[in-house]
């Protein structure tokens, strides 16, 4: 097992597969793109599944969720989706993904083994959606939604960043919106991922905010602590239900304390939080030789040594060195 010296175990295992991506969301990255990772750098498909399969047979990972970058991105994604859906401890799967390759890959990754995916929206505003996302794809991302939806992939979520001057006032229009296609929304807080280090804790839409906002529509009952278990959002219920809404606060109302989550970058470093400052190597173990025994040890030493929280509650915090398509959201 994944354990840290603050009693929390590790069972959700997020996997970046590339460090590229199709859009340029100004919260994440600048608008000529990065540096990309040099092919020998990533990990292979065969690497991948050899560390998922030690993950789920040796270290109690019950859930892997892919994500980039773009991960529909990755050539071969299907055959590594398919490869571990085959393992003998099979994990439940996820796909976090902004939505543009669904429409082509939404049934074959459901065929795979896929069983659900997180869409990344932020506006249903044409115009805010370019500004955002420097690309004019709007229309691919809702007909990627639908594909994903038509495939079975359900329950369909949708991550919803709200940054000031541009889509603050939209958090009760993208939750009617979600009701209506049965998608379920969440909101999550702006946090200092960007690789420009443009992000600033004032004038940040708070958790508080949006709830204030959402709530000038409609009624929202809290579900509360035990229904919420270690995910990271805050659910509620809308109208009396059963449809919900979440808020993933990480800056305003850190969930540190209920992480169950260890990651792996796309060049195969372990970090074992979003915004920690350190890695462990496991691609150096993997290509030396390393048998499935000391690559699990060395994993659960890593953990063993994980923070006790985010930092984000500090409002010194200095972001992480590496920007969230290299980490992985």
């Amino acid at each position: 097992m994944l354990i840290d010296t603050y009693g929390r175990t590790a069972t959700d295992l997020r996997v970046s597969l590339t460090d590229r991506c199709n859009l340029r969301c100004t919260y994440c990255m600048p608008e000529e793109g990065l540096s990309w990772l040099a092919k020998p750098d990533l990990l292979t498909d065969d690497e991948i599944v050899r560390l998922i399969d030690i993950a789920v047979t040796s270290l109690g990972i019950e859930e892997v969720r892919f994500t980039g970058g773009e991960p529909l991105l990755r050539p071969g994604l299907s055959g590594i989706v398919e490869r571990v859906a085959a393992l003998g401890a099979r994990p439940r799967m996820s796909l976090t993904t902004n939505g543009i390759g669904l429409k082509r890959t939404a049934k074959a990754l459901e065929e795979a083994g896929l069983d659900r995916v997180n869409v990344s929206l932020d506006t249903l505003r044409p115009d805010v959606f370019k500004a955002l996302t420097r690309r004019d794809r709007l229309a691919d991302v809702l007909d990627g939604l639908a594909a994903a939806q038509d495939a079975g992939l359900t329950p369909v979520k949708v991550n919803s960043v709200l940054m000031p001057g541009l889509n603050a006032d939209e958090a009760p229009d993208l939750l009617a919106w979600a009701l209506e296609h049965g998608y379920e929304l969440r909101f999550i807080e702006q946090m200092p991922l960007d690789a420009q280090h443009g992000w600033k804790r004032e004038g940040m839409v708070t958790a508080d905010d949006i709830l204030a906002a959402l709530r000038t529509r409609f009624e929202l009952t809290p579900e509360g602590s035990d229904a919420r278990g270690s995910a990271p959002a805050e659910r509620w219920r809308v109208d009396g239900g059963p449809q919900r809404v979440g808020v993933i606060a990480s800056v305003t109302r850190p969930f540190c304390a209920a992480c169950d989550r260890t990651r792996l970058t796309a060049d195969g470093q372990i970090r074992t939080c979003l915004f920690a400052r350190e890695e462990t190597d496991l691609r150096a173990a993997l290509r030396s030789g390393a048998p499935d025994e000391e690559i699990a040890r060395i994993w659960r030493t890593a953990m063993w040594g994980k923070k006790a929280g985010s930092g984000l509650d500090d409002p010194t915090f200095l972001q992480p060195d590496r920007p969230m398509s290299a980490i992985g959201g």
